[in-house]
């Protein structure tokens, strides 16, 4: 069913925890494991600067972690994309360019408001996605 699956990550432990799903999800269906990691880069005035200034950490761990799914056995890449964009449609984009059929990401498990205020990767991916999205939320917001 799934050839492809991306793994959004931007390196942080609500990634990380999406991680798990991936493997056994890629596991079952023999896919390969595409980890997109989205810097949006600041315009303008900034100079194309990236968001965030621990970016090249980010990525190293990023790498470390694909080269771990390696030796796992599971066929495994890393992409990053820059762009002005939100991240959400430069996770959407780099889904599509790697023929994606599902995208998995971390998610604070917020709902409402909070979420409509602070933004969300997860819900931009669901408009954005041209493919099934599945979002993992934190443990401690998982009903028991």
């Amino acid at each position: 069913m799934f050839e492809t699956i991306v793994w959004a990550t931007d390196g942080s432990e609500l990634a990380d925890r999406a991680l798990v799903p991936v493997m056994d999800l890629a596991r079952k269906h023999h896919a390969k494991i595409v980890a997109v990691h989205a810097n949006e880069i600041l315009a303008g005035r900034f100079g194309g600067a990236p968001m965030l200034g621990d970016e090249p950490d980010l990525v190293a761990k990023i790498e470390g972690q694909v080269a771990e799914l390696r030796e796992l056995g599971l066929p495994a890449e890393l992409k990053v994309v820059n762009g002005v964009h939100p991240v959400a449609q430069l996770i959407a984009k780099a889904a599509r360019e790697v023929e994606a059929d599902l995208i998995v990401v971390g998610t604070h498990g917020w709902g409402g408001f909070r979420s409509a205020m602070l933004g969300s990767v997860a819900r931009g991916l669901l408009h954005e996605a041209f493919c099934p999205v599945l979002s993992v939320p934190p443990e401690s917001r998982v009903p028991a």
